[in-house]
């Protein structure tokens, strides 16, 4: 893997315009040194990319920049359709996220959908806390909405654990919002194939993990997250 020059934060905190310059002069460093990598090992490699993208996934994760998708997969450009937001949610209302998905699913033809929480959630943990943010507070209140459905089980649980479990509830929560979408109910009663998983990364140790939410129907979607929920449970009652 190529060696990029590193930015350490320090320099983006306050050593004025000049170097604020360099910083940004050293991405554009990067990706000169990243294209005439992929040249090397693939003379014809943007050429390809240029006459269309067809990428069998899409990835819808949190905003945090620790779960670059790409990156942690191992895909390539024109692999992996992506959109991100904070705590990866699907919302019925969110005409960006449902958009994405609806392109994915109706145009590029995607295999599979990915919905990749991570444990330690910043957005998970400031819908715990219920402190006042500003204007993302709306976006969190889908957060508190699943800690609230899900508070007996959650409140038996020490903080710890509590919010990791919430990122857990909702990355299944999303999969099946996104399971009973207009365009996933179409796509299926269509006999479109098209699956749709539910992951957690885990940034201590840069490992995904599956929930086993995957469905591929609205039967098995219900089945998969009821068992889920269940699987929950039953890990929280062998930890008491």
């Amino acid at each position: 893997m190529l060696e990029l020059p590193y930015i350490s934060p320090s320099n983006l905190s306050g050593f004025g315009l000049y170097n604020s310059m360099k910083d940004i002069d050293t991405l554009i460093s990067n990706n000169a040194l990243w294209s005439k990598m992929l040249v090397e090992e693939d003379p014809g490699f943007f050429e390809t990319l240029t006459h269309a993208q067809n990428p069998r996934f899409l990835w819808i994760g949190c905003s945090d920049s620790r779960v670059p998708a790409e990156r942690l997969t191992g895909l390539e450009p024109g692999e992996l359709f992506v959109h991100r937001n904070v705590a990866n949610l699907v919302i019925h209302t969110d005409l960006n996220c449902l958009s994405v998905v609806q392109y994915a699913v109706d145009v590029l033809e995607v295999e599979h959908i990915i919905i990749c929480g991570h444990y330690g959630c910043g957005g998970v943990q400031a819908a715990i806390e219920n402190k006042e943010q500003g204007l993302i507070d709306n976006w969190l209140l889908h957060i508190r909405d699943i800690w609230f459905k899900h508070s007996s089980l959650l409140g038996e649980m020490p903080q710890e654990r509590r919010i990791d479990t919430l990122c857990e509830l909702n990355v299944m929560e999303q999969v099946y919002n996104l399971g009973h979408s207009t365009i996933m109910r179409s796509a299926w009663k269509r006999g479109q194939k098209v699956t749709i998983h539910g992951w957690a990364y885990g940034i201590h140790d840069g490992l995904l993990r599956d929930l086993d939410v995957t469905a591929t129907s609205r039967e098995t979607l219900e089945q998969r997250y009821r068992q889920g929920l269940s699987n929950l449970s039953q890990k929280h009652s062998n930890h008491k």
